[in-house]
């Protein structure tokens, strides 16, 4: 297997290396150069998880632990194909088989809130999750009236300032179903005689 090529570092990053080194000298940061075992997440996602752990959207319960075990899990596509519950348990801080239950509770409260979708195969009630995109779960829960205007101002700010394109400007922005016209059928002229 080749090495990726390494591309070359842009002014920013270059800047943002100087300061490491002159500020930090001799740590190791992390830097996400050559590295392996993270995961992309949008730059709004502290915001989400505050969302996500108001009273309006949980109650009581706290779904930031298992909503952020799950990014961590996210390899791409929005999509991610469940392990065995209480690992996951485990790594959102729930331990036993109440453990699995309390985890087993915000997988769903995360469901009813529209912030995952879950898809059932077989007796695995989470075989894979989807993560809806934050602009969608911030639109859903603002139609129920389950997000704080406050709140609302600063993740909208925090969007512009990432360039993180807004629900409406990403449904417009969607692209439709690819059509893509055939030229007609060049005949030959035996076909073309009915012959």
């Amino acid at each position: 297997m080749l090495p990726r090529p390494v591309k070359p570092k842009n002014r920013a990053q270059e800047h943002r290396d100087k300061i490491r080194r002159r500020c930090f000298p001799g740590e190791d940061a992390w830097t996400g150069e050559n590295e392996k075992g993270w995961f992309k997440a949008p730059r709004t996602l502290p915001l989400i998880l505050s969302l996500v752990s108001s009273k309006q959207v949980s109650g009581k319960c706290d779904l930031t632990r298992v909503y952020l075990e799950l990014w961590a899990r996210h390899m791409g596509e929005g999509v991610i194909q469940m392990q065995h519950e209480g690992e996951h348990a485990y790594a959102a801080g729930y331990e036993g088989a109440r453990g699995i239950r309390t985890w087993q509770e915000r997988m769903k409260l995360l469901e009813q809130n529209g912030i995952i979708k879950v898809k059932q195969i077989g007796g695995q009630r989470y075989k894979y999750v989807l993560l809806l995109h934050p602009t969608a779960i911030v639109e859903k829960l603002r139609q129920e009236n389950k997000v704080e205007v406050r709140w609302l101002d600063t993740y909208r700010d925090r969007q512009m300032e990432t360039k993180e394109l807004t629900f409406k400007a990403r449904k417009k922005a969607k692209p439709g179903p690819k059509v893509v016209t055939m030229a007609p059928a060049k005949s030959s002229g035996a076909r073309a005689s009915g012959i």
